[in-house]
């Protein structure tokens, strides 16, 4: 009996593990209208995304670009409307979740942005292989925002690089089980 329980506890704790969490960290990153950066890059995340955080402040604004207009926007390349998650941003980039932050509705530098957000529907990283997740201003007027924070996708982490070795093994036996010997 004590020992089907210690197996439960167990089990409980490596899947409490098992959900990861990715987070992207910019300094002083001023983006103008519309510009983004590519946080993550199309098949470096395994998961699915169940929420996004946010947790910055805004260093410097230009044009009325709020702290609340930083902006995580997940789609294909290349950047364009119709993703599939904008989170933060007050232009709509038609993505097919939406979502505010909290709060942040100021353009004064100092003014933090700290939210999460849980999405409707998780966004599965198998299911799209070829989805980039982008951070910037999601504002589109005449504009530019510097922050400093993180960004954080709940539920997903970075897909593992087979090490060198590893990869010259595999070469080495494909060589190897390439050649056959000849009667």
């Amino acid at each position: 009996m004590k020992i089907s329980a210690i197996g439960a506890s167990v089990a409980v704790v490596i899947a409490s593990v098992a959900s990861a969490d990715v987070t992207y960290t910019f300094t002083n990153k001023t983006w103008t209208a519309f510009e983004f950066s590519t946080a993550f890059d199309a098949g470096t995340l395994t998961g699915s995304i169940t929420a996004v955080k946010a947790n910055a402040t805004l260093d410097a604004s230009i044009g009325y670009v709020y702290a609340d207009d930083l902006c995580i926007y997940v789609a294909y390349s290349p950047l364009d409307f119709g993703g599939l998650l904008q989170a933060g941003g007050y232009s709509n980039l038609q993505a097919t979740q939406r979502y505010s932050w909290a709060n942040g509705g100021s353009s004064a530098p100092g003014t933090v942005v700290s939210s999460t957000r849980f999405l409707t529907t998780a966004i599965s990283m198998a299911a799209n292989p070829n989805a980039i997740v982008w951070v910037g201003n999601g504002y589109a007027g005449a504009s530019a925002g510097t922050w400093t924070g993180t960004i954080t996708l709940v539920g997903v982490e970075l897909a593992p690089v087979p090490a060198p070795g590893a990869v010259a093994l595999l070469g080495l036996a494909g060589a190897i089980g390439g050649r056959r010997r000849r009667a």
